[in-house]
C-alpha cells in the first residue's frame, strides 16, 4: 500500500521502518528532516512538506501531543486539506478524546476517513513491529487499514466504530501503567528502607504475584534507579494523565488516583526531571523517605525530596 508517515520520533521511526519491512511504499515527513535519513536508506521516500506525504491511500501520524497533531492536520497545507477523497488518516498518537472527536468530524466533512489506532509499547517494541494496536472506526476503514496495522503490531484490538473510543482506552491504559509505577515505587521505598534487597523483592513479586511485563520492566527500572535514556519521557506521562482527567471530568467520573499521579508528575518535572523516563515518578517515594537510591548521581539529584 502507498502510505505516508508523519512523525519520526523514537516510536514513529520504528513504526515507519516496520511498514517498509512489510513491503509498503512509504513516504515519510518530519519537521526535522535529518530524522528521515535512516529511513531513506531503507527505501522510504522523504517528503519536503506534509502535503507531499499525503498522496497515497493512507497517511499515519505519530506525534507527541494534541498541538502537534492540530498543526499537522489543520495548519496551512495540512493533512485535512491535502488528503484525497476517500483516503484514510490513521492516528496512532496518544491524543485527547475531544481532539479525536474533532478529527472524525473534520474528515467526514471533507470526504476523507479517520481511524484512531493508538498503540501500547515502548520504542524497542515499535522497532520490532510488535506493538499492541487499539483501533476504532468504521468497519470498512478498519478492514482497509488492516495491512498497515498488521505491519506495526502483533495484533489489533478493535473496540468500537467510534474513533475516540480507542483514545479513551489508550489513556485509561496509560493511567493504569502510571498507577503500577507509583505503587511499585512506594512499595520499594518501604522494603528498601528496611534493608531488603530491591531486586530480590522484585523477583518475589514477579514470581508469586505479578508475572506481567509491566511489573518486570518498570520494577527493574525503579529497583536500579535507571531512568535514562527516556523511552517515554516524564512530560508525556504528565500529558496523558492530564488528558485522562479531562475525559473523566467530561464523563462525570471521579478519578482520585489520577489526580495523585498528576501531582507526582508535576513534582518530578518541577525538580528538573523532564528529561527522565516517566518511571522516575517511582523514585519519588524513596526520596520522600530520605532513602539513598541506586543509579546515576545526576538522576538521583533530580528526584531528591
Amino acid at each position: 500500500m502507498k502510505v505516508g508517515f508523519i512523525g519520526l520520533g523514537r516510536m514513529g521511526a520504528g513504526m515507519a521502518a516496520s511498514l517498509l519491512k512489510a513491503g509498503h511504499e512509504v513516504t515519510v515527513y518530519n519537521r526535522r528532516p535529518a530524522k528521515a535519513a535512516a529511513l531513506a536508506a531503507q527505501g522510504a521516500k522523504v517528503a519536503a512538506t506534509v502535503a507531499d506525504a499525503c498522496s497515497g491511500a493512507a497517511v499515519m501520524t505519530m506525534l507527541a501531543n494534541d498541538q502537534a497533531v492540530e498543526d499537522v492536520v489543520f495548519g496551512n497545507g495540512g493533512l485535512i486539506e491535502t488528503l484525497a477523497p476517500g483516503a484514510i488518516h490513521i492516528s496512532s498518537s496518544t491524543i485527547s478524546v475531544a481532539l479525536a472527536e474533532r478529527l472524525t468530524l473534520a474528515h467526514r466533512e471533507l470526504g476523507s476517513r479517520f481511524l484512531s489506532a493508538p498503540v501500547f509499547g515502548r520504542p524497542d517494541v515499535a522497532a520490532a513491529g510488535q506493538l499492541a494496536v487499539v483501533a476504532a472506526g468504521a468497519p470498512a476503514v478498519v478492514k482497509e487499514a488492516a495491512p498497515l496495522l498488521d505491519a506495526i503490531g502483533r495484533g489489533t484490538s478493535v473496540v468500537s466504530e467510534t474513533p475516540a473510543a480507542a483514545n479513551l482506552v489508550k489513556l485509561s491504559g496509560n493511567f493504569l501503567l502510571a498507577s503500577v509505577i507509583e505503587s511499585l515505587g512506594e512499595a520499594m521505598a518501604l522494603i528498601g528502607k528496611s534493608g531488603i534487597d530491591r531486586r530480590r523483592y522484585l523477583d518475589i513479586l514477579t514470581t508469586a504475584l505479578f508475572d506481567v511485563p509491566a511489573y518486570k520492566l518498570y520494577g527493574g527500572m525503579i529497583a536500579d534507579g535507571r531512568f535514562e535514556p527516556a523511552g517515554f519521557a516524564a512530560p508525556l506521562g504528565q500529558k496523558d494523565i492530564r488528558l485522562t482527567l479531562a475525559a473523566a471530568e467530561a464523563l462525570g467520573v471521579p478519578m482520585p488516583l489520577a489526580s495523585l499521579l498528576r501531582d507526582r508528575f508535576l513534582a518530578l518535572i518541577a525538580q528538573g526531571g523532564e528529561g527522565l523516563d516517566w518511571s522516575a515518578i517511582g523514585g519519588l517515594a524513596a526520596a520522600d523517605a530520605g532513602q539513598a537510591q541506586p543509579g546515576p548521581a545526576k538522576t538521583l539529584a533530580l528526584v531528591k525530596a
